[in-house]
């Protein structure tokens, strides 16, 4: 009961993980055990009470709440709440009950779809589409699990126009891409939440460019928004333990569609070409087109 007292005081920093993993070797075995059982449920804590998990663990209530206060907890309702803020934050815990009901996974994918979409609709979609369609250069910046959607983004708005550079390229920085964008480009920003620890940095740095910035995450990058010209409130949240990213390349499909439109025959002939080039150097498999 010492130790644990005298370990709160470390415990009480950071996620509740991390504060099982400073003082789990000071704890009596009773104790492990409802550390053990606080970690192999923490994806749905919330539907247990102190008394089944302390049943759960083979323990006492007792037991559960003196752990709870060694890790620098007021009670149980703070547990909760703390755990819903890492969740929040993208940990992947688990937000639903395993097994995952999959017409309730598919009902949330459909309403972050709608989500999006209507924010795509009508004003910001033409604004974004005349600044990717008239910059001399658009940079488009992902990194972690933004990165897949910003290259989608590249990928398909490269069919129409040119001059779309995907960055970080592995290996490479971001300093010298920063450097070769001004007035007259657009950056469009992918940043979906657990972004790396320089997000803000790189925010904060792009106006200075004199770029357009466009931002394309989730609300928990609202904070950033002030520094983009347009920015797309992408949710991402799902009923299983990790994001789901459906809205995010639904969102990417509808933009650089309306890029599409808005080119015209233009944008339409530079489509026509490249699949000339793909063509003549055999890039693309089209044996079911034959």
């Amino acid at each position: 009961m010492k130790a644990m007292e005298n370990a709160a005081v470390e415990a009480d920093r950071g996620p509740i993980y991390d504060r099982i993993d400073a003082i789990y070797p000071t704890l009596p075995p009773r104790a492990q055990r409802v550390a053990d059982t606080v970690l192999d449920h923490l994806g749905d804590i919330a539907t247990y009470s102190v008394a089944e998990l302390a049943q759960l663990s083979g323990t006492s209530a007792a037991t559960v709440s003196r752990l709870f206060s060694s890790l620098g907890f007021q009670d149980f309702a703070e547990v909760k709440n703390h755990v819903r803020a890492l969740r929040g934050g993208g940990v992947p815990l688990g937000a639903a009950p395993s097994p995952v009901d999959e017409s309730e996974r598919f009902r949330v994918e459909l309403d972050n779809i709608r989500r999006v979409s209507e924010q795509l609709h009508g004003e910001l979609l033409e604004r974004m589409s005349e600044a990717l369609c008239t910059a001399g250069t658009v940079l488009m910046v992902g990194m972690r699990s933004s990165y897949p959607v910003a290259m989608r983004l590249r990928e398909s708005l490269a069919q129409v126009r040119p001059r779309v550079v995907l960055a970080p390229q592995p290996g490479q920085s971001l300093g010298e891409e920063f450097a070769h964008v001004g007035e007259g480009d657009v950056v469009m920003v992918v940043g979906f939440r657990r972004r790396v620890s320089a997000f803000g940095d790189i925010m904060r740095l792009l106006p200075t460019t004199g770029a357009t910035i466009i931002l394309i995450a989730d609300s928990t990058a609202r904070r950033y928004a002030q520094y983009a010209d347009m920015w797309v409130d992408c949710p991402i949240d799902g009923v299983g333990a990790f994001d789901s990213y459906a809205a995010a390349m639904s969102a990417a499909t509808q933009i650089t569609d309306a890029a599409l439109e808005y080119l015209g025959s233009k944008g339409k002939r530079s489509v026509m070409r490249i699949a000339q080039s793909f063509e003549a150097l055999g890039e693309i498999d089209d044996g079911d087109l034959r």
